[in-house]
């Protein structure tokens, strides 16, 4: 008989596991959490989280190196899942970093912050990455609720405007702005929040970004999409 595992932790080689899989510990002490490269385990998880960081042809090339993507593509489509930071970027067509085709969940682009664009109000140059804190603005979701437009559950208890924690140098453009749950601003408007269905998935690193991190992660563990 499998082992019940009740949050898998998607381990592709990269991205910040240990800090992600203790932030849910932490969060659902209760629950099971495995950090794991096994399609098996991804299949047999009640929930999937996928983090990452660095660059997305890298996150691609080891994903299928691992014989990882029909599993993270299932999850994505049928689970409670959570992308985080690479974990967004690649549910999406294409990125400018290296030219990566992603998984191609949804229409749009990753595009990198461009550089004649990167000043603040004073006129003052802005640095990319995108590092650090930034406040971000719950919208109303098309794509989830039963059709009515409301704010997300994942951010249940959480301030609309309250800061979370980055480093990105690119973000994503959708096709369709009814995915946006969630924006921040560097300098202009850009999408840090998707919801559709079963799947939310953020810019920022919630296991970084203290309290306001810690209890989107304790919403996602008890949310029943």
């Amino acid at each position: 008989m499998d082992k019940k595992i009740d949050i898998a932790v998607v381990d592709y080689g990269m991205g910040n596991l240990r800090s992600v899989s203790k932030a849910l510990e932490h969060v659902a002490p209760s629950k099971s959490v495995l950090v794991t490269s096994n399609p098996e385990d991804i299949a047999n998880a009640e929930r999937v989280v996928f983090p990452g960081q660095g660059a997305m042809p890298d996150c691609m090339r080891e994903m299928d190196a691992r014989g990882l993507r029909e599993a993270v593509i299932y999850a994505a489509q049928h689970k409670p899942f959570l992308g985080i930071c690479i974990g967004l970027q690649m549910l999406f067509e294409q990125s400018e970093e290296g030219h990566a085709a992603g998984l191609g969940l949804f229409k749009g682009r990753v595009k990198r912050f461009a550089a004649v664009d990167m000043k603040d109000n004073n006129g003052d140059k802005l640095k990319v990455p995108h590092m650090g804190w930034n406040q971000v603005y719950q919208t109303q979701n098309s794509h989830t609720n039963a059709g009515q437009l409301q704010s997300h559950a994942l951010w249940q208890g959480i301030a609309d405007g309250e800061r979370f924690y980055y480093v990105h140098s690119y973000y994503v453009q959708a096709e369709d702005e009814g995915l946006t749950s969630g924006f921040s601003e560097y300098p202009h408007r850009f999408t840090s929040a998707i919801a559709m269905n079963n799947l939310f998935a953020v810019q920022f690193h919630p296991e970084k970004s203290a309290s306001a991190g810690l209890q989107l992660l304790s919403n996602f563990v008890n949310w029943a999409p």
